[in-house]
């Protein structure tokens, strides 16, 4: 049964307003309380149900860690309703949400109910890796982490999870699992829950580009020590927080739901030339960063970097965007380029190329508009047809918010599941 009927992505306020009122209906079994606080002043709040953190299980749930997959404070908002109502689920394991974890990033970017994918860019933002709260371990040195993270890590190491679950999205694609280890049996009930829902399930996702599939859409990530840190990203998985929870014998879970779905990303026929179609890809890709990387050039003097309620943050990020298109394109046409592949990987491939420069853009287009910059309309421009040949060639469709917070929900039980029966 589906507990989530919104049509719309809550904020962090409206998510903690509902979950004092859970706290408010279910005294004794449910407790928000404030876990720490953002580099803006924002809180940081957990919502937990059932067993306290002093003893038994515990399952640690992060929503918000990235401010443009706003489908993740809903689905945490719905696990704990599930919970709540449903006793077997918190037999000895004390359930905890982390219903944003990074505020500050989700104020920036503003899409409640996108209509279009040009809605959704129309306020745009993603900070850049190092201040995002589970990726800045593997970019910055401990003594400069950002209190973000600082409070994710406590919470893991006061919870001691056994497993910890990050909710993500993508704009356009399909689902997928990351498994910081392997969970024997989660691909049947994703597999189950993505065909009922008319979700595709993304068998070839670039962000796991050469990592092991125990099955469709399944992924385990690079182990400690392995050479293999992971496809296209300045960051490394092994040096995120996913893997604090190993220090407590706990599993981390990444789990992906599209707000479009495109059945191009789920297609196993062998696609006829991988090698070929990437290097046309990492053209594309150098052909319009480099667009946004003038209209950035010519502009910069005029914009205002040192504001931080706005233009810094979003042009930090425009500029950490446009330096890793280099090492990606540099990655499609090298040697490690697979001689046989999917159509489905070639599709993911083509849709994280896509996004890239287009984001970029969005951002820096944010920042001409706010100071009426005479290159905004250019820019626009490029956003505005990025965006249909984008939806156009994915022949997008839209997920409805209730639909992504199933799956995603669907999936995180599922998981929880698989490990305690592997676990005792």
């Amino acid at each position: 049964m589906t507990l989530f009927r919104d049509t719309r992505y809550p904020t962090p306020h409206e998510l903690a307003l509902a979950g004092r009122a859970l706290a408010d209906e279910h005294p004794g079994l449910v407790r928000l309380r404030r876990a720490g606080t953002s580099r803006g002043g924002r809180p940081l709040w957990l919502l937990s149900v059932g067993a306290d953190s002093s003893g038994g299980r515990n399952v640690l749930v992060v929503a918000g860690a990235h401010a443009n997959e706003p489908v993740a404070g809903a689905t945490a908002l719905s696990l704990a309703r599930r919970v709540i109502h449903e006793p077997a689920r918190r037999d000895g394991c004390g359930w905890h949400l982390l219903l944003c974890a990074d505020p500050d990033g989700a104020a920036l970017h503003r899409t409640p109910r996108p209509y279009s994918l040009l809605d959704y860019h129309r306020h745009f933002f993603r900070p850049r890796g190092p201040e995002q709260p589970e990726w800045a371990p593997s970019l910055l040195p401990p003594d400069r982490l950002p209190p973000e993270t600082l409070v994710l890590t406590a919470l893991i190491d006061e919870l001691r999870p056994l497993l910890q679950v990050s909710l993500h999205g993508t704009d356009l694609g399909g689902s997928w699992v990351q498994l910081t280890r392997d969970i024997p049996g989660l691909a049947e009930p994703f597999a189950k829950s993505a065909a009922e829902l008319r979700i595709p399930v993304e068998t070839g996702a670039s962000d796991a580009a050469g990592w092991p599939s125990p099955g469709p859409g399944i992924f385990v990530m690079p182990q400690r020590g392995s050479e293999a840190a992971g496809a296209f990203h300045a960051e490394d998985t092994r040096l995120s927080t996913w893997y604090h929870a190993h220090r407590y014998d706990g599993t981390t879970a990444v789990v992906e739901a599209p707000m479009w779905a495109s059945d191009l990303v789920d297609d196993p026929a062998p696609h006829p030339d991988p090698r070929r179609a990437l290097a046309d890809l990492a053209r594309r890709l150098a052909e319009e960063s480099g667009q946004v990387a003038r209209v950035l050039a010519a502009s910069r003097s005029g914009l205002p970097e040192g504001d931080e309620a706005l233009a810094g943050p979003l042009l930090r990020a425009v500029d950490w965007t446009l330096e890793l298109i280099p090492r990606i394109t540099e990655a499609w046409t090298g040697d490690e380029v697979p001689a046989e592949a999917t159509a489905a990987y070639v599709g993911s491939i083509d849709a994280f190329g896509r996004r890239l420069p287009l984001r970029a853009a969005a951002m820096l287009l944010r920042v001409l508009r706010a100071a009426g910059h005479a290159a905004a309309p250019e820019l626009e421009r490029l956003v505005t047809v990025w965006c249909a040949a984008f939806e156009d060639r994915f022949r997008a469709r839209w997920v409805p918010v209730a639909t992504q917070v199933e799956h995603q929900s669907r999936t995180v039980l599922a998981t929880y599941s698989r490990l305690t029966a592997l676990t005792g």
